[in-house]
C-alpha cells in the first residue's frame, strides 16, 4: 500500500472541527465546500525523509491509518449529505461520499479506497440504520463505490494525466451504472421486496425500474462525482503524484 508523507497535527484538528459542524447540514453545496476544504488542509502536509528508520515507519503507518480513519469519517459526513435527482424516484439519492475514497485510494493504494467504502458504509448503517433492518442498500453502496473508485485507478496508474484520469472516470461510471444494474435485478431488488415483505416484482417490472431509472440514475451521479472530483483533481494532482513517487522511493 502507497502511504501519506508527513501528517500534521493542526490539520487533522481543523479537519475534525469542520467534520463535526457539518453533521447537521443536508446541502450537497456543503459537501463540497467540505471536500475542498479537506484536500488543501492535505496539500499542506510535509514529506518524509527516506532514511529514517523503522521508527519512522512505524510513526507512517499510524499516519496511514489515521488518514484512512479520517477519510472514512468525511466520507460517511458526505454520504449524509444526499438528496434526490428530480427526474429518478425518491429512494435514488445522490451523495459525493465516493470523493474521499477514491482520494484515499489514489494517495495510498486501493485496498486504503476499498476500506475507506467500508467504513463509511459500516457507520451509516449503525449511526444512521437501515430501512430494511438489513444492511441491503449499505451493501450495494460499497459495491457501487468500489465498481467505481478501482477501475478510476488502475487506468490512471497506466496514464497519469488529467486526460487519464477523465478516462478511467469515465471507466468507472460506465462499470458502476453497467454492473449494478445487473446486480440490481438479480440480487438487490429482490432482497429489497424480500426484506420489505412487499410483493415482488415481476420480470418486465424489474427490467422496467432498471432501463429507466436505476441505469440512467448512476450515469448521472457518477458524471456528478467526477465532475467534483475533477475540480480537486486540478488543484491537487501534482501533489498526489509527488507522494505516490516519493512514498516508492521509501
Amino acid at each position: 500500500m502507497e502511504v501519506l508523507q508527513t501528517f500534521k497535527k493542526e490539520s487533522f484538528e481543523r479537519l475534525l472541527s469542520v467534520t463535526s459542524n457539518h453533521t447537521s447540514s443536508s446541502e450537497s453545496l456543503g459537501g463540497f465546500l467540505l471536500m475542498r476544504y479537506v484536500m488543501l488542509n492535505l496539500s499542506s502536509l510535509g514529506e518524509m525523509d527516506p532514511k529514517k528508520g523503522e521508527r519512522e515507519m512505524k510513526s507512517f503507518n499510524v499516519r496511514t491509518l489515521v488518514l484512512i480513519g479520517m477519510l472514512s469519517s468525511i466520507s460517511y459526513v458526505l454520504m449524509l449529505l444526499n438528496f434526490p435527482l428530480p427526474p429518478f424516484p425518491q429512494f435514488l439519492m445522490v451523495d459525493f461520499s465516493d470523493v474521499p475514497a477514491l482520494i484515499g485510494a489514489l494517495i495510498l493504494g486501493p485496498v486504503a479506497g476499498i476500506l475507506i467504502e467500508f467504513l463509511k458504509n459500516v457507520l451509516d448503517y449503525f449511526l444512521t440504520g437501515s430501512a430494511t433492518g438489513v444492511p441491503v442498500g449499505h451493501v450495494a453502496n460499497f459495491v457501487a463505490g468500489i465498481l467505481f473508485i478501482l477501475p478510476t485507478y488502475y487506468i490512471y496508474q497506466k496514464v497519469k494525466s488529467s486526460k487519464g484520469m477523465t478516462f478511467g472516470l469515465v471507466v468507472g461510471t460506465i462499470s458502476m451504472a453497467v454492473l449494478m444494474s445487473v446486480l440490481n435485478y438479480y440480487i438487490i431488488l429482490p432482497a429489497y421486496t424480500f426484506f420489505l415483505n412487499t410483493p415482488a416484482m415481476s420480470g418486465e417490472e424489474t427490467r422496467q425500474m432498471i432501463v429507466t431509472a436505476i441505469l440512467p440514475f448512476n450515469l448521472v451521479k457518477g458524471i456528478l462525482i467526477s465532475v467534483i472530483f475533477m475540480l480537486l483533481f486540478a488543484r491537487m494532482g501534482t501533489w498526489m503524484n509527488k507522494q505516490k513517487v516519493q512514498s516508492r522511493a521509501v
